[in-house]
Order: C-alpha cells, then sequence, then structure tokens
C-alpha cells in the first residue's frame, strides 16, 4: 500500500467474506487493498483508526423521491442528500415522479441533472418513468443513462405520472425487455383497490381496509405473468404484503427475473400502534399487521425478499392531515433507515453483515453499481463508521430533511453514525457536514 493516500482502520470491518480487524487503504477515491489490522501506514498517508466502531460500505438507497426541482418545498437535492449522509446513505436513486417535470424523456431528465448537480452530498442516479404514451421514449431514456424505469399499476397520486393498464404494461415491458432494462413497479391492482371500502376519516383501521392486501397479490401475480411470457427483468416495490411471498418464491424458483424489496417502516413499525389521525405513518401500499410483518422478516432471511430501501416519500406537514383518505402518503426515512432496521434486526438475531447485504450489496447489484456496496479493492471508497451500541432517540428537530415529520418521532433506536465517506472523503463527522462533494451516476453500458 505504498501509494495510498489514506488508510482506514477498525477492529471491526464488514466485508464480502466477514467482519474482521483490518486496514482499509486509500488512493484517487478507490479502495486499494484490505490488509491486516497491523499493516504498516505509509508515512504520508492520512489515517484513522475508528477503534471498535464498525466500518461498514456506504449504504445505496434505490428509492428516494427528491422531488427536485418543482416540488421543492417537500424536498430537495440539498436537504435529501445531507439527510442521507447523515444516515450512512453515499448513492441514492432519485425516482421519476413527484418532481415537475417528471422523468420521462431526455430533456426532463437533463433537467434534473442540470438541478441536482451543485447540489448533491452524495452520489446520486436517476430512475426514468414508463407512462401510458411515452413508449418511444423508453430506449432513449436507457441510452442517456437512466438504471431502470418505474411503472405504476394503479394511480400515482399525481396527475402527471399515470399508471399504466395491463396492455400499457405489457408494451413498455416489451420494449424495456428487448434492450435487457428493468421494470421497477409499484404494484397494487386498481380494481381491487377500487371494490375496498373507502370510508375516509381518522381511524387508521379504516385505511388498511382501503388497501387490502389482495391489491397487492393480485398486480404481482400479473407482473410475474408478464415477466414470464416477455422474460423481461421486474422488480417488485415496497412490498407490504406477505401473502404475496409464496407466489414470489415460486417464480424465483422456477427461473422468473425477478426481485422484491420492502421498508423500513413495513419492517419495524405495526398498524396495531398507529394512533388514529397520525398520518405521518400513512403510505401506500400500507403498514400492516405485526404478524404480517414477522412474514416479511422471515422473507428477508430466506432472500424470497432481496433489500430494503426508504421509499423516501415526504410532503410539507399541512398535507398530512388527520383524514388518512386525503393526507399524502409517504414517509421520510433517509437520515433513520440504518439505524431502524439495525434496531430491528439485532433483535430478531440478524448481524449487521445482514444488514449491509440487504441495504447495501444489494441495492448495488439491483442498479447494477458495480463500485458501490461493498469494502472490496476497486470499489469505491465509501463508508459509514457505526457505533452499533449506542443508542438515541428521535428528535424530529434534529432532522435534515427538509420537512421534519417523521413516523419515527419520539422512538429510541441503536446505531449511531459517526461518519460517513464519500471516494475518501469525509463528507459528515459528527452532524457537520462539508461542502456538496456527490457526483452524478449513470447506468454503466
Amino acid at each position: 500500500m505504498s501509494d495510498a493516500e489514506l488508510v482506514v482502520r477498525s477492529t471491526r470491518v464488514i466485508t464480502p467474506e466477514g467482519t474482521r480487524a483490518a486496514a482499509v487503504a486509500v488512493a484517487g477515491g478507490k479502495i486499494t487493498a484490505v490488509l491486516p489490522y497491523d499493516a504498516q501506514v505509509p508515512s504520508a498517508a492520512r489515517f484513522e483508526d475508528f477503534g471498535d466502531d464498525v466500518l461498514l460500505p456506504g449504504l445505496v438507497d434505490t428509492h428516494v423521491h427528491v422531488n427536485d426541482p418543482g416540488r421543492t418545498h417537500w424536498e430537495g437535492f440539498w436537504t435529501a442528500t445531507r439527510a442521507a449522509a447523515a444516515g450512512g446513505i453515499t448513492t441514492l436513486i432519485d425516482m421519476p415522479l413527484n418532481s415537475l417535470p417528471p422523468t420521462t424523456t431526455v430533456d426532463n431528465l437533463r433537467t434534473k441533472q442540470e438541478v441536482a448537480a451543485e447540489k448533491a452530498h452524495i452520489d446520486v442516479g436517476f430512475w426514468g418513468g414508463a407512462l401510458p404514451d411515452n413508449v418511444k421514449d423508453l430506449r432513449p431514456l436507457h441510452d442517456a443513462g437512466v438504471f431502470g424505469f418505474k411503472a405504476f399499476l394503479s394511480p400515482s397520486g399525481v396527475d402527471e405520472f399515470p399508471h399504466l393498464d395491463q396492455d400499457q404494461l405489457s408494451r413498455s415491458l416489451a420494449e424495456i425487455a428487448g434492450f435487457g432494462g428493468l421494470l421497477i413497479v409499484h404494484a397494487e391492482d386498481p380494481h381491487h383497490l377500487e371494490a375496498a371500502p373507502q370510508h375516509g376519516g381518522p381511524k387508521y383501521a379504516d385505511f388498511l381496509a382501503s388497501r387490502p392486501r389482495d391489491a397487492e397479490d393480485t398486480a404481482i401475480a400479473g407482473l410475474v405473468a408478464a415477466a414470464r411470457r416477455l422474460d423481461a427483468r421486474v422488480h417488485v416495490l415496497h412490498l407490504s404484503s406477505s401473502d404475496a411471498l409464496p407466489l414470489i418464491a415460486a417464480a424465483k424458483a422456477e427461473g422468473v427475473r425477478i426481485t422484491v424489496e420492502t421498508c423500513p417502516h413495513y419492517l419495524t413499525l405495526t398498524a396495531e400502534e398507529v394512533p388514529d389521525g397520525a398520518s405521518e405513518f400513512k403510505c401506500c401500499p400500507p403498514i400492516r399487521e405485526s404478524a404480517n410483518q414477522d412474514l416479511l422478516w422471515q422473507a428477508l432471511a430466506d432472500g424470497t425478499i432481496d433489500c430494503v430501501v426508504t421509499d423516501h416519500s415526504p410532503s410539507t406537514a399541512d398535507l398530512k392531515t388527520a383524514d388518512f383518505a386525503i393526507a399524502w402518503g409517504g414517509i421520510s426515512g433517509l437520515q433513520l433507515s440504518l439505524a431502524a432496521v439495525w434496531t430491528e434486526a439485532r433483535k430478531r438475531g440478524h448481524g449487521l453483515e445482514d444488514v449491509v447485504r440487504w441495504m447495501s450489496s444489494r441495492t448495488a447489484g439491483l442498479a447494477g453499481l458495480d463500485q458501490k456496496g461493498a469494502i472490496v479493492a476497486g470499489r469505491d471508497a465509501d463508508f459509514a463508521v457505526l457505533a452499533p451500541d449506542e443508542t438515541f432517540t428521535v428528535d424530529p428537530a434534529a432532522l435534515q430533511h427538509r420537512n421534519r415529520v417523521t413516523a419515527y418521532a419520539g422512538k429510541t433506536l441503536s446505531g449511531v453514525v459517526k461518519s460517513t465517506w464519500l471516494r475518501g472523503q469525509r463528507i459528515v463527522l459528527d452532524g457537520e457536514f462539508t461542502d456538496p462533494k456527490g457526483q452524478l451516476l449513470t447506468r454503466t453500458p
């Protein structure tokens, strides 16, 4: 490691081979070697010893609604990427909707990139959007470097991003499969949603009944059938219904090219604990019962569910009304996702290696980010330094999100991020930030 510019050391470094004491050499923003703990440090290199704090690869969050430009009063690249960095996330991929314009043409993508370029504290990539009328735009967006395409099978909540019916899904998926792309899908069936009771009002039980599990199950079944027929690659977003797990497991065993994510709020919050009128807990699909949550954890353990992402979907506080029917549906989780998942994972017998697999290596793999997601020679030197046994109580005022509405308020969580590093540069230390150092990412051809 004679050419090392930086050496970082910990008694607990999480690598693909396991957790071990190690020294990690960095040059040119890349990891150049993972060496024994007591390896000699070159005199010209900077040296950081993290003691017993855990050194893990920076997290990769592939499901974030930044809303910039157009709805920056909801969030924005400056605030979202600071919140992510504070939580140990070093890469995010921005969803194509809730911004104006949505990322559904190459021109709109360029607008997004121009806005993000000067504000990003971490690395940022972009999903494209698949709409009923933009099949012609999918290949150009793919060639311009989006990581895949987001589609809704039920209304998205914003008029500028309409959902696909089954024929439109088939047309878009056939086009995307033709160039080897990825379709990521909000899978709820609109007919089941329309048939469900729609009472409105403050009772969480009524809201939960309005978004039944069979809406997810039916939509996922249709997506599996389309992927099988077209030999297409698909990804199920924010899985909430455990009833869909046998279908997903069977499809994977059959060789259907399907992957699945879930979110921290489904893994750590339960319907039983949601107070009436507390729409900071509202998301679609909804937070379900504790028995459902247990099955999601089992599916993570056995690989039926591949990864965990935030689905960070913020809004202004005034849109979180006490009426669940009209409140904005979305949970802000960027800054708290690692701690929330780790707090529950350790209670269930999982280790930090599992959390890293779900929230870094597999998410990087989903998007084809082969420079991210692991402490391995040749990868980007993106790190989070975590004190896993330290706890904190969530204070909304301490969050970096633009609108500090959180379903985790008052909860005590384990795991304090001490510092975050991007390509060998420390970007956060004990809550203090550097100037933005993030880069814009595009899909590798």
